[in-house]
């Protein structure tokens, strides 16, 4: 259940700050991409330039695939107790589609992560908005919004509650 709620969440994030893009197009990164963002379609075939245009429901289709079978698999497999954790998980999950899940397991983010040290996670989140050396307000915006959900794991009262031990 906390899979499908995460997976949810995290379409939601990549819909948001993806965008969609029915024909082919180069994105920052220099790949040929479609729909909300995907590099490669289901079966692991790259899309190209010359690949037709697809409409929204294959597009979110694409993106369901590539979320559960690449990136939160990656990203579980790399912090597995997040599975208890829907926030965070769809937020980790987001940031993986963003920059890749070895991004992920080689950063200070995963240790803060596997530690459930949430507020060092969000700090650590916070380092991640920048490209070709240029803060962009779009990673900032999503940096900010996959924040929110990892402040779900922690929330203000669950603090105070700890420590008085309860």
């Amino acid at each position: 259940m906390n899979i499908e709620i995460a997976l949810d969440m995290a379409a939601a994030l990549c819909r948001r700050f993806e965008g969609f893009r029915s024909a082919p197009y180069r994105c920052p990164a220099g790949y040929w991409t479609i729909g909300y963002g995907t590099v490669y379609k289901p079966g692991g075939i790259r899309v190209t330039p010359d690949d037709p245009p697809i409409t929204k429901t294959q597009a979110s289709e694409w993106l369901l695939y590539e979320l559960r079978y690449n990136y939160m698999a990656g990203v579980l497999r790399a912090s597995p107790h997040l599975i208890d954790y829907p926030g965070p998980l769809a937020a980790i999950t987001d940031f993986a589609y963003n920059l890749g899940v070895p991004r992920y397991r080689a950063s200070t983010l995963r240790a803060r992560i596997n530690e459930e040290d949430w507020d060092g996670a969000i700090e650590q989140l916070m380092r991640w908005t920048r490209a070709g050396g240029r803060v962009l307000r779009g990673l900032v915006l999503r940096r900010q919004a996959e924040a929110e959900l990892i402040r779900e794991a922690n929330p203000p009262a669950l603090k105070v509650l700890s420590g008085v031990g309860l």
